[in-house]
Protein backbone atom coordinates (compact mmCIF):
# COMPACT_ATOMS: atom_id res chain seq x y z
CA UNK A 1 0.00 0.00 0.00
CA UNK A 2 1.32 3.44 -0.93
CA UNK A 3 0.97 6.53 1.25
CA UNK A 4 -1.64 7.87 -1.19
CA UNK A 5 -3.61 4.62 -0.87
CA UNK A 6 -3.58 4.88 2.91
CA UNK A 7 -4.93 8.44 2.95
CA UNK A 8 -7.56 7.67 0.31
CA UNK A 9 -8.79 4.43 1.84
CA UNK A 10 -9.00 5.94 5.32
CA UNK A 11 -10.50 9.20 4.01
CA UNK A 12 -8.12 11.44 5.94
CA UNK A 13 -6.15 14.57 5.13
CA UNK A 14 -3.99 14.47 8.25
CA UNK A 15 -2.66 11.23 9.73
CA UNK A 16 -1.14 10.92 13.18
CA UNK A 17 2.00 8.87 13.73
CA UNK A 18 0.21 6.28 15.86
CA UNK A 19 -2.30 5.59 13.09
CA UNK A 20 0.44 5.21 10.49
CA UNK A 21 2.40 2.89 12.78
CA UNK A 22 -0.73 0.81 13.37
CA UNK A 23 -1.01 0.47 9.58
CA UNK A 24 2.53 -0.93 9.39
CA UNK A 25 4.81 2.11 9.12
CA UNK A 26 7.86 2.74 11.32
CA UNK A 27 10.02 5.76 12.06
CA UNK A 28 12.53 4.87 9.34
CA UNK A 29 9.79 4.68 6.69
CA UNK A 30 8.29 7.98 7.87
CA UNK A 31 11.68 9.72 7.82
CA UNK A 32 12.38 8.36 4.34
CA UNK A 33 8.95 9.47 3.11
CA UNK A 34 9.39 13.02 4.36
CA UNK A 35 12.93 13.10 2.97
CA UNK A 36 11.73 12.06 -0.49
CA UNK A 37 8.72 14.35 -0.44
CA UNK A 38 6.16 11.51 -0.39
CA UNK A 39 4.86 12.86 2.92
CA UNK A 40 4.81 16.27 4.55
CA UNK A 41 5.33 16.58 8.28
CA UNK A 42 2.76 19.19 9.23
CA UNK A 43 3.84 19.25 12.85
CA UNK A 44 5.18 16.77 15.34
CA UNK A 45 3.22 13.54 15.06
CA UNK A 46 1.09 14.72 12.12
CA UNK A 47 1.65 13.89 8.44
CA UNK A 48 -0.03 14.75 5.15
CA UNK A 49 0.36 14.11 1.44
CA UNK A 50 2.38 16.74 -0.47
CA UNK A 51 -0.69 17.99 -2.39
CA UNK A 52 -2.60 18.87 0.79
CA UNK A 53 -4.61 22.09 0.68
CA UNK A 54 -2.41 24.96 1.88
CA UNK A 55 -5.07 26.23 4.29
CA UNK A 56 -5.35 22.83 6.00
CA UNK A 57 -1.58 22.57 6.29
CA UNK A 58 -1.34 26.04 7.81
CA UNK A 59 -4.05 25.29 10.38
CA UNK A 60 -2.48 22.00 11.46
CA UNK A 61 0.98 23.53 11.59
CA UNK A 62 -0.26 26.20 14.00
CA UNK A 63 -1.95 23.55 16.11
CA UNK A 64 -5.46 24.76 15.35
CA UNK A 65 -8.33 24.11 12.96
CA UNK A 66 -9.67 25.94 9.94
CA UNK A 67 -12.18 28.61 10.94
CA UNK A 68 -14.43 31.33 9.56
CA UNK A 69 -14.27 31.70 5.74
CA UNK A 70 -11.61 28.99 5.42
CA UNK A 71 -13.79 26.39 7.14
CA UNK A 72 -16.92 27.48 5.22
CA UNK A 73 -15.08 27.23 1.90
CA UNK A 74 -13.95 23.70 2.80
CA UNK A 75 -17.61 22.81 3.30
CA UNK A 76 -18.53 24.23 -0.10
CA UNK A 77 -20.40 27.34 1.08
CA UNK A 78 -20.02 30.76 -0.55
CA UNK A 79 -17.33 33.04 0.84
CA UNK A 80 -16.18 36.30 -0.66
CA UNK A 81 -12.45 35.81 -0.28
CA UNK A 82 -10.50 32.76 0.86
CA UNK A 83 -7.03 34.14 0.18
CA UNK A 84 -5.85 34.15 3.78
CA UNK A 85 -6.15 31.23 6.17
CA UNK A 86 -8.47 31.66 9.16
CA UNK A 87 -7.56 29.45 12.11
CA UNK A 88 -9.25 28.87 15.47
CA UNK A 89 -7.06 28.09 18.46
CA UNK A 90 -7.74 26.89 21.97
CA UNK A 91 -7.54 29.71 24.57
CA UNK A 92 -4.28 28.46 26.10
CA UNK A 93 -2.46 27.88 22.80
CA UNK A 94 1.24 28.77 23.04
CA UNK A 95 4.51 28.39 21.16
CA UNK A 96 2.65 28.57 17.86
CA UNK A 97 4.54 27.76 14.67
CA UNK A 98 4.57 29.79 11.47
CA UNK A 99 1.87 28.58 9.03
CA UNK A 100 4.40 27.77 6.30
CA UNK A 101 7.44 26.80 8.35
CA UNK A 102 7.13 24.43 11.29
CA UNK A 103 10.63 25.29 12.47
CA UNK A 104 9.78 28.96 13.18
CA UNK A 105 7.78 30.32 16.08
CA UNK A 106 4.86 32.46 14.94
CA UNK A 107 5.37 36.22 14.86
CA UNK A 108 3.89 39.20 13.01
CA UNK A 109 6.45 38.87 10.22
CA UNK A 110 5.89 35.21 9.32
CA UNK A 111 2.16 34.72 9.82
CA UNK A 112 1.60 35.24 6.04
CA UNK A 113 -1.79 36.83 6.51
CA UNK A 114 -3.16 34.06 8.72
CA UNK A 115 -6.14 35.30 10.74
CA UNK A 116 -6.39 33.83 14.24
CA UNK A 117 -9.67 33.24 16.08
CA UNK A 118 -10.32 32.34 19.69
CA UNK A 119 -13.57 31.79 21.51
CA UNK A 120 -16.11 29.19 22.55
CA UNK A 121 -17.65 27.04 19.80
CA UNK A 122 -21.36 26.18 19.73
CA UNK A 123 -20.59 22.73 18.27
CA UNK A 124 -17.03 21.92 19.42
CA UNK A 125 -17.28 18.27 18.34
CA UNK A 126 -18.50 19.08 14.85
CA UNK A 127 -16.29 19.35 11.78
CA UNK A 128 -13.06 17.41 11.32
CA UNK A 129 -9.64 17.13 12.91
CA UNK A 130 -8.52 20.07 10.79
CA UNK A 131 -11.68 22.21 10.48
CA UNK A 132 -14.52 23.39 12.70
CA UNK A 133 -18.14 22.73 11.75
CA UNK A 134 -20.04 24.99 9.37
CA UNK A 135 -22.40 26.40 12.01
CA UNK A 136 -19.44 27.71 14.03
CA UNK A 137 -17.76 28.96 10.86
CA UNK A 138 -20.88 30.99 10.06
CA UNK A 139 -20.90 32.50 13.57
CA UNK A 140 -17.34 33.66 12.98
CA UNK A 141 -18.12 34.92 9.47
CA UNK A 142 -20.92 37.14 10.79
CA UNK A 143 -18.48 38.60 13.32
CA UNK A 144 -15.59 38.89 10.87
CA UNK A 145 -17.03 39.84 7.47
CA UNK A 146 -19.17 42.69 6.17
CA UNK A 147 -22.90 42.07 6.81
CA UNK A 148 -23.86 41.55 3.15
CA UNK A 149 -21.15 38.94 2.64
CA UNK A 150 -21.97 37.17 5.91
CA UNK A 151 -25.63 36.99 4.93
CA UNK A 152 -24.60 35.54 1.57
CA UNK A 153 -22.66 32.75 3.28
CA UNK A 154 -25.64 31.84 5.48
CA UNK A 155 -28.13 31.93 2.59
CA UNK A 156 -25.85 29.79 0.45
CA UNK A 157 -25.26 27.22 3.19
CA UNK A 158 -29.03 26.88 3.60
CA UNK A 159 -29.70 26.82 -0.14
CA UNK A 160 -27.23 23.98 -0.64
CA UNK A 161 -28.60 22.17 2.43
CA UNK A 162 -25.16 22.25 4.04
CA UNK A 163 -26.89 23.27 7.27
CA UNK A 164 -30.49 22.78 8.36
CA UNK A 165 -32.83 25.70 9.12
CA UNK A 166 -32.87 24.54 12.74
CA UNK A 167 -29.21 25.60 13.00
CA UNK A 168 -30.03 29.27 12.45
CA UNK A 169 -31.37 30.01 15.99
CA UNK A 170 -28.22 28.52 17.55
CA UNK A 171 -26.00 30.57 15.25
CA UNK A 172 -27.69 33.84 16.17
CA UNK A 173 -27.88 32.93 19.85
CA UNK A 174 -24.07 33.10 19.80
CA UNK A 175 -24.06 36.58 18.26
CA UNK A 176 -24.47 40.01 19.91
CA UNK A 177 -27.70 42.01 19.79
CA UNK A 178 -26.21 44.46 17.30
CA UNK A 179 -26.13 41.74 14.63
CA UNK A 180 -29.59 40.24 15.17
CA UNK A 181 -31.09 42.44 12.43
CA UNK A 182 -29.55 40.07 9.87
CA UNK A 183 -31.66 37.09 10.92
CA UNK A 184 -34.97 38.13 9.30
CA UNK A 185 -33.08 38.94 6.09
CA UNK A 186 -32.08 35.29 5.57
CA UNK A 187 -33.63 33.76 2.45
CA UNK A 188 -32.47 30.34 1.27
CA UNK A 189 -34.10 30.87 -2.14
CA UNK A 190 -31.12 32.92 -3.33
CA UNK A 191 -29.21 30.58 -5.62
CA UNK A 192 -25.78 32.18 -5.28
CA UNK A 193 -23.82 34.40 -2.97
CA UNK A 194 -23.91 37.30 -5.38
CA UNK A 195 -27.71 37.12 -5.58
CA UNK A 196 -27.92 37.52 -1.81
CA UNK A 197 -25.51 40.47 -1.87
CA UNK A 198 -27.51 42.06 -4.70
CA UNK A 199 -30.75 41.64 -2.75
CA UNK A 200 -29.17 43.09 0.38
CA UNK A 201 -27.89 46.27 -1.27
CA UNK A 202 -31.14 46.87 -3.18
CA UNK A 203 -33.28 46.41 -0.07
CA UNK A 204 -30.92 48.60 1.93
CA UNK A 205 -31.46 51.32 -0.66
CA UNK A 206 -35.16 51.21 0.20
CA UNK A 207 -36.58 49.46 -2.85
CA UNK A 208 -39.23 46.74 -2.80
CA UNK A 209 -37.70 43.44 -3.98
CA UNK A 210 -39.17 40.08 -4.96
CA UNK A 211 -36.73 37.26 -5.66
CA UNK A 212 -36.96 34.15 -7.85
CA UNK A 213 -40.01 35.46 -9.69
CA UNK A 214 -41.52 33.45 -12.56
CA UNK A 215 -42.53 35.59 -15.53
CA UNK A 216 -44.93 33.92 -17.98
CA UNK A 217 -43.25 33.21 -21.29
CA UNK A 218 -39.80 34.05 -19.92
CA UNK A 219 -39.13 31.84 -16.92
CA UNK A 220 -37.63 32.57 -13.55
CA UNK A 221 -35.68 35.77 -12.95
CA UNK A 222 -33.35 36.64 -10.09
CA UNK A 223 -35.40 39.55 -8.80
CA UNK A 224 -38.04 42.12 -9.65
CA UNK A 225 -37.56 45.59 -8.17
CA UNK A 226 -40.59 47.80 -7.54
CA UNK A 227 -42.73 45.44 -9.61
CA UNK A 228 -41.34 46.55 -12.96
CA UNK A 229 -37.56 46.20 -13.14
CA UNK A 230 -35.98 42.78 -13.57
CA UNK A 231 -32.44 42.75 -12.17
CA UNK A 232 -30.24 39.72 -12.77
CA UNK A 233 -26.78 38.91 -11.45
CA UNK A 234 -24.42 37.98 -14.28
CA UNK A 235 -21.18 36.07 -13.97
CA UNK A 236 -18.67 34.75 -16.49
CA UNK A 237 -19.44 31.16 -15.58
CA UNK A 238 -22.95 31.17 -17.08
CA UNK A 239 -22.84 34.09 -19.51
CA UNK A 240 -19.64 33.65 -21.50
CA UNK A 241 -19.71 33.05 -25.27
CA UNK A 242 -21.99 34.24 -28.03
CA UNK A 243 -24.67 31.61 -27.48
CA UNK A 244 -25.06 32.65 -23.85
CA UNK A 245 -25.09 36.33 -24.87
CA UNK A 246 -27.77 35.61 -27.46
CA UNK A 247 -29.94 33.86 -24.87
CA UNK A 248 -29.57 36.83 -22.54
CA UNK A 249 -30.56 39.33 -25.26
CA UNK A 250 -33.55 37.22 -26.28
CA UNK A 251 -34.62 37.02 -22.65
CA UNK A 252 -34.30 40.81 -22.26
CA UNK A 253 -36.42 41.29 -25.38
CA UNK A 254 -39.09 38.90 -24.09
CA UNK A 255 -39.19 40.82 -20.80
CA UNK A 256 -39.53 44.14 -22.63
CA UNK A 257 -42.43 42.75 -24.67
CA UNK A 258 -44.19 42.02 -21.38
CA UNK A 259 -43.63 45.50 -20.00
CA UNK A 260 -40.56 44.90 -17.87
CA UNK A 261 -37.39 46.92 -17.77
CA UNK A 262 -34.29 44.80 -17.33
CA UNK A 263 -30.81 45.29 -15.94
CA UNK A 264 -27.90 42.85 -15.83
CA UNK A 265 -25.25 43.62 -13.25
CA UNK A 266 -21.74 42.20 -13.07
CA UNK A 267 -20.27 40.28 -10.15
CA UNK A 268 -17.54 42.88 -9.63
CA UNK A 269 -20.08 45.69 -9.38
CA UNK A 270 -22.32 43.75 -6.99
CA UNK A 271 -19.46 42.85 -4.70
CA UNK A 272 -17.21 45.88 -4.88
CA UNK A 273 -19.23 48.79 -6.31
CA UNK A 274 -22.73 48.53 -4.81
CA UNK A 275 -23.32 52.28 -5.15
CA UNK A 276 -23.00 51.89 -8.93
CA UNK A 277 -25.65 49.17 -8.93
CA UNK A 278 -28.06 51.21 -6.81
CA UNK A 279 -27.52 54.27 -9.02
CA UNK A 280 -28.30 52.23 -12.16
CA UNK A 281 -31.50 50.89 -10.62
CA UNK A 282 -32.53 54.36 -9.53
CA UNK A 283 -31.84 55.76 -12.99
CA UNK A 284 -33.95 53.15 -14.77
CA UNK A 285 -36.85 53.49 -12.33
CA UNK A 286 -36.79 57.28 -12.72
CA UNK A 287 -36.70 57.00 -16.51
CA UNK A 288 -39.61 54.54 -16.53
CA UNK A 289 -41.92 57.22 -15.14
CA UNK A 290 -41.00 59.70 -17.90
CA UNK A 291 -41.33 57.72 -21.11
CA UNK A 292 -44.15 58.31 -23.60
CA UNK A 293 -46.35 55.37 -24.53
CA UNK A 294 -46.93 55.04 -28.27
CA UNK A 295 -50.10 53.27 -29.33
CA UNK A 296 -49.89 51.73 -32.80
Amino acid sequence: MTWTDYFRENDVRIAETKALVAAGANWRALRAATGSGSLVRARRGHYALPDIDRHILAAVRLGGRLACVSAAAQCGAFVLDNTFTHIVLVPNASRLRAPHNRFQLLNDQNRDGAQLHWGKLIEPDSGTEYSIGLADALVQIVRCQEPRFALASIDNALHQRLIKPEAVPAIFAALPASIQYLRPLIDRRSESGQETVLRFIVQKAGYDVEIQVTVDGVGRVDMVVEGCLVVEADSRRFHEGWEAQARDRTRDCDLAMRGYLSLRVLYRDIMYRPDRVVAAIGGLLAASSRYRTVIL
